[in-house]
C-alpha cells in the first residue's frame, strides 16, 4: 500500500481511515472543502465536490481511491438539505469519474461508500446483499449514488461498493460519529426505548470498518457490492440497554414518538426518523469470504470504545 486518496475525508470516518492507513505505511491525501478539524498524517487538497480542479493531480499515480463524500444526514430534512444530501453524493462521485479520465495513471481500485439505508426501514426483515431495495429519501439517494459510481468507475478499475451501517467510533475531535450523542443521552438517563423499540440498529466498530476498507483496497478478489456491518444487529431497545451498561447508567427513560419528534427537531436539530426507524442488515458476502470481525458483538465493541467492563 503506497498512496491512497480519500475524497470527502475530513469527517469522523475519513480521519479514522486516514490514521489507520498511515499507521500501515500509506501516504494519504484527503479531499475536502475545508481543512480537517483535526491534524493528522495526511496531505490535504481542497475541492468543491462538484467540479474538476487542481486536486486531480493527486489521483495521478495513486494506488487507491476511497470516496466518502456526502453531506451528513444528521440534520432536519428541509428541502434544501434533501437536495444537498442527494447532490453532494452524486456530483462528488461524478467529479471523481471525470478527473480519473484526465490523468495518465489513475488508481487501480476505487472503493465507494454507500448506505445500508438503501434497504429502507423494514420492521423485522433481515436484509442481505440480495434483498430488495427500499422506498423513500435514503433508498433513492443510495440508488443514485451507486448508479453514479457505476457510470464513473473506469473499465480498468476494480470497483467495490460498501453499503455501510451505523459506525461506532471514538471522539477524536472529528465528531466521533453518532455514538457521542447516544452516549450523552444515555448518561442523562434518556437512553431507553424509543418508539416501539423494535426498530433495527445495524452497527459496526470503526476498526472493523477500516479493516474492510483496507481489504477492499488490497485484495484483488474483492469486487462489487458488500454490506459493511457487524453480523449481529439488535433492536433499538437492546442496543440502548448495552450502551447503558457500558457507561454504567442503570436508568433509561423511554421516549414516545411525539417526544422524539419534539426533541430531535427543537433540541438536537436532527431528523426524528433516524431514531424512530431502522433496519437489520447482515454482511453475507463478507462472511462467505471469511472476513473475521474483531468486534462481532455490540457489548465487546462498546467496552473497547467506552472503556468499561
Amino acid at each position: 500500500m503506497k498512496k491512497i486518496v480519500i475524497a470527502g475525508g475530513s469527517g469522523f470516518l475519513g480521519a479514522s481511515l486516514a490514521h489507520y492507513l498511515a499507521d500501515r505505511g500509506a501516504s494519504v491525501t484527503i479531499f475536502s472543502r475545508s481543512m480537517p478539524s483535526v491534524q493528522g498524517p495526511w496531505r490535504h487538497a481542497a475541492w468543491d465536490g462538484r467540479t474538476v480542479g487542481p486536486w486531480l493531480k493527486e489521483l495521478d499515480g495513486a494506488d487507491g481511491l476511497v470516496n466518502l463524500t456526502g453531506r451528513s444526514v444528521d440534520c432536519i430534512k428541509t428541502p434544501d438539505h434533501r437536495d444537498e444530501i442527494f447532490r453532494s453524493r452524486v456530483e462528488g462521485t461524478q467529479a471523481l469519474g471525470l478527473a480519473l479520465r484526465r490523468v495518465e495513471n489513475p488508481p487501480s481500485v476505487w472503493v465507494q461508500m454507500s448506505t445500508a439505508h438503501i434497504y429502507g426501514d423494514p420492521p423485522l426483515l433481515v436484509c442481505t446483499e440480495e434483498s430488495a431495495l427500499g422506498y423513500g429519501l435514503a433508498p433513492t439517494v443510495g440508488r443514485a449514488w451507486e448508479e453514479a459510481f457505476a457510470a464513473s468507475v473506469l473499465p480498468s478499475q476494480r470497483g467495490v461498493i460498501l453499503r455501510t451501517s451505523f459506525v461506532l467510533g471514538r471522539n477524536r475531535g472529528a465528531g466521533g460519529g453518532a455514538l457521542r450523542t447516544l452516549a450523552m443521552l444515555a448518561k442523562l438517563g434518556l437512553g431507553g426505548r424509543v418508539g416501539k423499540g423494535s426498530q433495527g440498529m445495524s452497527w459496526i466498530h470503526e476498526l472493523d470498518m477500516n479493516r474492510i476498507m483496507e481489504r477492499a483496497l488490497m485484495d484483488p478478489a474483492m469486487q462489487g457490492m458488500y454490506i459493511a456491518s457487524a453480523p449481529h444487529p439488535l433492536p433499538q431497545v437492546e442496543f440502548m440497554r448495552e450502551l447503558r451498561r457500558a457507561i454504567g447508567m442503570p436508568i433509561g427513560l423511554p421516549a414516545y414518538a411525539w417526544m422524539v419528534h419534539f426533541g430531535a427537531r427543537y433540541l438536537l436539530r436532527t431528523d426524528p426518523e433516524l431514531a424512530l426507524y431502522g433496519r437489520y442488515v447482515v454482511p453475507k458476502r463478507l462472511e462467505d469470504e471469511r472476513f473475521e470481525f474483531q468486534f462481532p458483538r455490540l457489548r465487546e465493541a462498546l467496552i473497547e470504545l467506552l472503556g468499561r467492563g
